[in-house]
């Protein structure tokens, strides 16, 4: 599961930064996953190393011009360019009308199949791998926060030891694979859970913008790798935050101290704390680490590599910046 940041402004975009989109790699089956499409969110796709072929789910927040103008325009470049077969998007009340009036409009006819789901908290998708839920956040309309969660997958079966025991393969070996105890034919009991290794813990992702801090928030985040949260104003600046249902670095670092994430990385940054300013982007992640040390700053396409909890201990930093422009 690698996350790629492909827009970490808020409201407009700026020099070095798009407004909101961020990528969900699953390479394990070629498939893209996108939350929120703001403004030339296929751009930066285009400056990436995704493939938009792959596109099959995105998930918008809210309908804010910055999070979602961006759709119609890389729908129609799949249809034309893409070679994507279905695209399933998930989304507030009001977005099905929004696409059926750009299509009316523009004159522009899908070569694919484009369903629109509109959501309510609980759980939206769920297949053999993933469950993908919402939460409604605390916005000027309404917003939904999402967390996906990888299901938890049996650990590595010792097929050289169950052959050292003398069991013969096929349907048993799948038996054992899952922890069954099995009677074999000579009569031995044979305990899968001795034959496996341990439990892989499914990864978990929340994504939480845009929103002040609210419980949603944090019920998505509970016990998340990662947490990807907007924190558009500075703390100085929390006045004008509550005026705007907007967070500061400091409630973005409460609500992962509150979920008990791993991971915060804070996205949707006000131009107002461009360099040279009176506060820059460098006192906003001061603000947030020193609430939640493990927290660091997205910019436009950079990468990151959700480790598996097994892994934490080997590779230390999981980012890959491979470029901000």
């Amino acid at each position: 599961m690698q996350i790629t940041f492909l827009g970490t402004s808020s409201g407009v975009p700026t020099r070095s930064r798009n407004v909101s989109s961020v990528a969900l790699r699953l390479p394990q089956r070629a498939e893209l996953w996108l939350f929120d499409c703001g403004e030339a969110t296929q751009h930066q796709i285009i400056r990436s190393d995704i493939k938009i072929s792959n596109l099959s789910r995105i998930f918008i927040t809210h309908m804010h011009g910055d999070h979602i103008f961006g759709l119609m325009g890389l729908l129609a470049t799949c249809g034309l360019a893409g070679n994507v077969n279905q695209v399933d998007i998930y989304g507030p009340s009001g977005l099905k009308e929004y696409l059926q009036a750009c299509c009316r409009y523009s004159f522009t006819n899908f070569s694919y199949s484009v369903k629109v789901h509109t959501v309510k908290p609980g759980i939206i998708y769920e297949d053999n791998e993933f469950i993908v839920s919402c939460e409604q956040l605390h916005h000027r309309v309404t917003a939904f926060g999402y967390r996906v969660a990888e299901k938890d997958r049996a650990g590595r079966f010792d097929i050289e030891k169950a052959q050292e025991l003398g069991i013969p393969p096929g349907r048993i070996y799948g038996q054992l694979k899952r922890g069954e105890v099995v009677t074999l034919a000579d009569g031995r009991v044979i305990d899968g859970r001795e034959l496996t290794g341990p439990v892989e813990i499914g990864r978990k992702l929340a994504y939480c913008t845009d929103t002040i801090y609210c419980d949603g928030a944090v019920k998505l985040a509970e016990d998340a790798d990662v947490l990807i949260h907007e924190a558009t104003f500075a703390h100085q600046d929390a006045e004008m935050a509550f005026q705007r249902l907007h967070s500061t670095t400091t409630m973005a670092a409460q609500t992962a101290l509150a979920a008990g994430v791993r991971q915060l990385i804070m996205t949707h940054f006000s131009p107002r704390y461009a360099p040279g300013n009176p506060i820059e982007l460098k006192d906003l992640l001061k603000e947030a680490q020193a609430i939640f040390p493990n927290t660091c700053m997205a910019s436009d396409l950079m990468n990151y590599e959700i480790p598996r909890r097994r892994d934490l201990d080997l590779v230390p930093d999981h980012r890959k910046n491979v470029g901000s422009r």
